[in-house]
């Protein structure tokens, strides 16, 4: 499709959207309407009235999370659509044949299969007493019936609770109970293990050995490497798009240079997927002309910053990447509270090749240990491709599953990883990250004083590379 009919075509389908947004009217009755409990991610989702509301549980507490309104009218197979106060969609809700149903996160890779419940449990319709010991207790039945990684860490969470409980009482103050949340999990080394607490005080994890946002800023990197391009490499044009986060410029040697430093925070308003979505669409539509994907020699793609978001965007990018269907990866999610083995049914993703010019010859793919999230299942969306990209860098920083946010009494949040993911090649690189195949330093102080990048400076071809 051309660039000016796609552009046309994104202007109809918004309006078409915003259009569907609208309230439902008339009757709010739908197929969806019961309530349903999720197979692993712990929530239950209420249908009635028009609105969906989702209950964090535990073992030893159900609070609200959200409460999302119908928009329009269910579609032809009974789908049903949910969205905020703005009236951008969510979520969507169906009924299966078999009387259960599916749940699609807007912006995740795969569905989550629903049970019906024959009613809400008598622990959703009570308030949650908010005290540091009930805080405590959620916080600890959260990670120890969910995070994905408990086995795998060799990590004994009930002597966690054994050591931190007897220092939590009702005298507790907030600075008290965070520093103990936040010792309870800092072994953990997980950049999805994480908690805001009280003021502005923030705790996330890393795997040790590695560096995140603190260490390594968003700015200085793309400093760096914008003055490599432009005072060693003689580019004279650097284009930015989505709010900063997405940037191109055409490299000597026939040869392109994207850089996407996250799937989310593209300058929309809700900074929600159906908004993103949008956005990159229109970048990637710039970038990939018919012309550059006819002439380009390689394609340089650099996540070696990039903070993550949605996984579905990232399966946007790697659509136009494809002129055929393949395997991106696979997922599932921890599902029983009992068994840290038990896991629910094995979802398929899928990379389907994207409307408008697309390029299939030789990538190329930079990360580092700042690749975080959906910057390493975009990784592994690239490892199924055909050629296949080399990977020049270092390894991501091991953290893949959808951020599981909770919320605890005194409404602080908090974070961890539920699922496990699975590469083309059938491994698992939860907390060890994608390697490379060229091993290259990134972003070290030498590098960003003296703009030199020896990550993006290796030569082609190396390592079988096209």
């Amino acid at each position: 499709m051309l660039p000016s009919l796609r552009a046309t075509v994104l202007v109809v389908l918004a309006v078409v959207l915003s259009a569907c947004a609208a309230p439902a009217t008339g009757s709010r009755t739908t197929p969806v309407d019961g309530v349903w409990r999720t197979d692993g991610y712990s929530w239950i989702i209420a249908v009635r009235d028009g609105h969906a509301e989702t209950f964090d549980t535990t073992s030893v507490s159900c609070l609200p999370d959200q409460t999302l309104t119908q928009l329009g009218t269910a579609g032809p197979d009974g789908t049903v659509q949910y969205g905020n106060d703005d009236q951008v969609a969510v979520e969507t809700l169906h009924r299966t044949a078999n009387g259960q149903g599916v749940l699609r996160l807007l912006g995740t890779a795969a569905d989550i299969d629903l049970v019906p419940m024959s009613a809400l449990p008598a622990a959703c319709t009570r308030e949650t007493p908010d005290n540091p010991l009930t805080d405590f207790d959620i916080f600890w039945a959260t990670f120890a019936e969910n995070y994905n990684s408990t086995q795998r860490k060799n990590v004994d969470w009930n002597a966690i609770r054994a050591k931190y409980r007897p220092m939590v009482n009702a005298a507790t103050t907030p600075d008290e109970l965070y520093n103990i949340l936040v010792d309870m999990i800092t072994p953990l080394g997980d950049a999805h293990a994480s908690i805001d607490g009280p003021g502005d005080r923030s705790f996330s994890g890393k795997r040790p050995g590695t560096r995140d946002g603190d260490d390594v800023s968003r700015r200085d990197a793309t400093r760096a490497v914008d003055a490599h391009l432009r005072q060693d490499l003689g580019v004279t044009d650097i284009q930015t798009f989505a709010d900063g986060k997405i940037a191109y410029a055409d490299l000597p040697g026939g040869r392109g240079y994207l850089r996407i430093t996250g799937f989310e925070g593209y300058g929309t308003d809700d900074d929600l997927f159906p908004e993103n979505s949008a956005v990159l669409a229109s970048a990637l539509d710039s970038v990939f002309t018919q012309a550059r994907v006819q002439a380009w020699k390689g394609l340089v793609i650099d996540i070696r910053w990039n903070s993550g978001g949605d996984d579905q965007l990232g399966l946007q990018v790697a659509g136009r990447l494809t002129d055929t269907p393949y395997t991106a990866y696979s997922k599932q999610a921890h599902n029983s509270p009992d068994d840290p083995t038990a896991h629910g049914r094995l979802r398929v993703v899928t990379v389907t090749p994207g409307a408008g010019p697309r390029y299939t010859g030789p990538v190329r793919l930079l990360t580092s240990d700042l690749t975080v999230s959906a910057g390493e299942t975009f990784t592994e969306a690239l490892q199924g491709r055909t050629p296949a990209p080399s990977r020049v860098g270092t390894a991501t920083q091991g953290v893949f599953a959808d951020d599981m946010e909770r919320k605890l009494p005194n409404g602080w949040t908090f974070t961890l990883g539920n699922e496990d993911y699975l590469a083309s090649d059938g491994r698992n690189y939860e907390g060890v990250g994608v390697p490379p195949t060229i091993p290259t330093p990134v972003f070290t102080p030498d590098e960003l004083a003296q703009h030199r990048d020896p990550a993006l400076d290796t030569p082609w071809p190396q390592l079988g590379e096209q």
